[in-house]
């Protein structure tokens, strides 16, 4: 009543009739209703968003038995750190009805690693001189801050050319022999098997996904050449398999084990139990780290055997039966 009051005031000042006047008040009365609505809102969000920010702090800097057990925290993980980003975000874009508190300082980022070629963009002013009184402008310093970028997969072709030369006195042609490839009269560089390769076993993406990311640049993959392309790797790799089982296995201490893996069964479209064995090198003896994994269709013993053959030494492994024939008698002598 005080507020209508006070416009009743304002409006006397006008030269307006009684009608323009009712008119303009009920205006500036329905105006300030609206806005008071809006406040609300943007009160009530406000609330929202704080609360979901607290209840997922607390997921994940609560007390132990308030928050997630390891394994659902780390499923979870990516997810929830991306929402705590969000809503930050959007509390920082609400305009502002309430006094705000200063912002917690974080911890510094880490430098960008000095192996990245940077690439300068230099901002000068658009003249020297100064805006205030003309004066020309003096370097007395700069401020560099760094950005980190990415460039996607970039495809490019190799076009190798091969002059052919003749001689008219003996009728004979040469030309330079194709550089050798690991898959002859293919298309693929060894640049391009190792990123299909990298994809795949150390990034854990499926073939048909790799695809996708080459079909995004207009290179049609099939499934079926990436298929022939990572067995044929396997193959040209074999040799450098067989240099690091000999390395391992000229060790004194050797670490084994063996973990369960889904495999494929054709034709039945199921899966069945294979095992993965792996063999590492021991920390404390010279030389690089190696791992050498051996994959098997079961977890029979006749496997470790049969990789190991006639290793000696101390070899590191749980209780699990399939090693127990490895320390008999008849066995090599193992430790």
């Amino acid at each position: 009543m005080k507020t209508h009051a006070k416009q009743s005031i304002e409006l006397d000042h006008l030269n307006l009739t009684p009608e323009a006047k009712t008119e303009v008040s009920d205006l500036i009365q329905s105006l300030l209703t609206q806005a008071q609505n809006e406040l609300k809102l943007l009160e009530a969000k406000n609330q929202a968003l704080t609360l979901e920010l607290a209840h997922l702090r607390r997921i994940r800097y609560g007390a132990k038995s308030e928050a997630l057990s390891q394994p659902q925290l780390s499923l979870f993980e990516e997810d929830w750190q991306t929402d705590v980003s969000a809503v930050e975000a959007e509390i920082e874009q609400l305009p502002s009805i309430a006094p705000q508190k200063p912002k917690r300082e974080r911890a510094g980022r880490q430098p960008l690693p000095d192996h990245l070629p940077r690439i300068e963009h230099r901002h000068e002013p658009q003249s020297c001189q100064c805006k205030q009184c003309g004066s020309e402008l003096v370097k007395i310093g700069e401020d560099v801050t760094e950005q980190l970028d990415v460039k996607p997969a970039e495809f490019f072709v190799h076009r190798h050319i091969r002059p052919q030369y003749a001689c008219r006195a003996c009728e004979t042609v040469v030309a330079e022999p194709v550089p050798p490839a690991i898959i002859d009269g293919g298309m693929a560089t060894p640049g391009l098997l190792a990123w299909i390769t990298t994809c795949k076993y150390l990034d854990h993406l499926p073939l048909y996904r790799t695809a996708q990311i080459a079909a995004r640049e207009g290179v049609t993959l099939s499934l079926s050449t990436l298929a022939e392309w990572i067995g044929r790797v396997g193959v040209a790799l074999q040799p450098l398999v067989d240099r690091l089982i000999l390395h391992l296995l000229q060790g004194r201490v050797l670490h084994a084990d063996e973990t369960p893996v889904a495999q494929l069964d054709p034709g039945s479209g199921k899966t069945q139990r294979a095992y993965l064995w792996a063999y590492r090198s021991n920390d404390f003896e010279l030389g690089p780290r190696i791992i050498v994994f051996d994959y098997q269709t079961s977890r029979s013993g006749k496997h470790v055997q049969n990789f190991l053959n006639k290793w000696q030494g101390h070899l590191l492994v749980d209780d699990y039966g399939g090693y127990k024939a490895l320390f008999s008698k008849t066995a090599s002598p193992l430790h």
